[in-house]
């Protein structure tokens, strides 16, 4: 069992209730504090999704952690708004759960102060089915499922495209919507909250999922997806984030600098056998 700490249903209620209030705040509310100093005898608290990141995290916590004197805390989380809003509003400390692009998204949206503070791994963006055994197996009139949010449909999109199931209008990137879709090729499309699409797989003939939650749902990303996003220049190599001002906490220091040891790197390449990437190399932090 995982030394961790469910965030229950009750607690994301106060985290959603306590943003709102933020956010709802009149204009003589002080603006967003950053950066008091941190009680290194403290408890770092991170949110994470349940795995890989919640794993690694983990694994820092049992083997690593208390020789760098780093008390570790990690609150699990299965969604991906309500780690940045408690991370927002110091519930958390910081987060592991997303990439940059969904981050720059969240902040734009949300009028939220995150910023990175390092890459730790890649979770290649796979298409999975249970109906068809390979990519020419999807055929006009089917319905491939895709995460709702915007910078993940996007990826999902792009994904799409560059294997020739789709096409796309010149230069919408990983912005891509279904409306920038120039040629659907007789393909119908579902969008889900991303952590919803892996349940969608029996009702749908294909589905784009992120790497964490096909992990989750017992797929085998290297083994299980018709195709896999590329690791080579891949922008969606997951982060730690904090709020702005935070990121000189020394414990948000040391636990960068564990994550990017050769320990953590070890780890994963052989609990994950690439279906999650480390994403710093051989960098020290």
């Amino acid at each position: 069992m995982r030394n961790t700490i469910k965030y229950t249903a009750v607690t994301a209620a106060t985290a959603a209730l306590a943003f709102g209030l933020t956010a709802c705040g009149t204009d003589s509310d002080p603006a967003p504090k950053s950066g008091t100093a941190a009680d290194s005898s403290k408890a770092l608290v991170v949110a994470a999704s349940p795995t890989p990141h919640a794993d690694i995290l983990g694994f820092v916590k049992k083997n690593l952690a208390e020789k760098a004197g780093l008390k570790l805390e990690v609150k699990e989380f299965t969604d991906y708004v309500l780690p940045n809003t408690a991370t927002e509003t110091g519930q958390v400390d910081a987060n592991f759960f997303q990439h940059q692009p969904y981050l720059d998204d969240f902040n734009q949206k949300n009028d939220t102060h995150l910023v990175s503070v390092g890459t730790v791994h890649l979770e290649p963006l796979g298409l999975y089915s249970k109906k068809v055994k390979g990519l020419d197996g999807i055929k006009s009139g089917q319905t491939i499922a895709v995460p709702n949010d915007t910078t993940n449909e996007g990826r999902a999109l792009q994904l799409l495209a560059e294997n020739g199931l789709i096409t796309l209008k010149d230069g919408v990137g990983t912005s891509a919507k279904l409306s920038d879709i120039t040629d659907k090729k007789g393909l119908k499309f579902k969008e889900l909250e991303a952590a919803t699409v892996p349940r969608a797989l029996n009702d749908v003939d294909a589905a784009v999922i992120n790497g964490n939650y096909a992990i989750e749902a017992k797929l085998k990303p290297a083994d299980d997806a018709l195709v896999l996003e590329k690791a080579d220049g891949n922008p969606y190599a997951n982060i730690i984030a904090v709020k702005k001002g935070n990121e000189k906490d020394a414990r948000v220091q040391k636990l960068v600098k564990l994550l990017h040891s050769d320990e953590v790197k070890k780890f994963i390449e052989d609990s994950y056998e690439g279906s999650v990437i480390p994403a710093f190399g051989d960098a020290k932090s």
